[in-house]
């Protein structure tokens, strides 16, 4: 399958990229600087391209059977700048002709209780908290979004670098607890949800959480 990859550098991003190699898709990783890139694997291109600009995206994606964003804003990032990402993304892949779209969402917005957020649970750091609202805002773009074959992943509570074991469970709009109450999932294993998505499409035009 032809991926296109935007974020590819990032922390989730350079997990999904070496999970795509691993399973032998080939991937276009859409970058700011392709000079960053490893290009030793054969079925790896990079090429320069903005995010920020609709038609640079639909002429990177043109001829690719999906697109993958693991763009985010970081913590000391702009968070509005992510709705702005969230249209460019949607317009752009519309235009290049591709039906289908993954992205990376946010947690904060995840249910730990009919009605309350997690973002409004009095452990959340204070300083996610826009970044929490702009991944809820972006979601309800895509929420609107009625072109595209697109699903937003948020990942558990707590998403770190660890070890691929391949396996995760998949939720809704609720976050996923282990048996300590506990949320989280390693960004390897984050990775593999998302090509498991993109290999044996479940979750069309919804939210879903991954976590262990």
């Amino acid at each position: 399958m032809k991926i296109a990859l935007f974020g590819a550098t990032g922390m989730i991003g350079q997990r999904v990229l070496d999970e795509a190699l691993r399973r032998g898709h080939q991937v276009t990783a859409i970058v700011r600087d392709p000079a960053s890139m490893d290009l030793s694997n054969p079925n790896l291109v990079v090429v320069a391209g903005n995010v920020l600009d609709i038609e640079s995206v639909a002429q990177k994606v043109v001829g690719h059977n999906i697109v993958i964003s693991t763009l985010g804003p970081g913590h000391d990032g702009d968070p509005e700048q992510l709705l702005t990402i969230t249209h460019s993304l949607l317009d752009g892949v519309r235009r290049s002709g591709i039906k289908r779209l993954i992205a990376v969402g946010g947690a904060g917005s995840l249910e730990v209780a009919p009605g309350v957020k997690l973002a409004d649970t009095p452990e959340f750091p204070t300083g996610w908290k826009g970044i929490a609202s702009a991944h809820e805002s972006a979601l309800d773009i895509y929420k609107q979004e009625k072109t595209l074959e697109w699903t937003n992943v948020s990942p558990a509570a707590l998403i770190e670098p660890g070890t691929r074991t391949g396996h995760y469970r998949t939720g809704t709009d609720r976050l996923l607890t282990d048996d300590k109450g506990e949320s989280k999932i390693s960004a390897e294993d984050f990775a593999v949800a998302i090509l498991d998505e993109v290999e044996h499409p479940q979750f069309s035009r919804q939210r879903i959480c991954v976590a262990y």
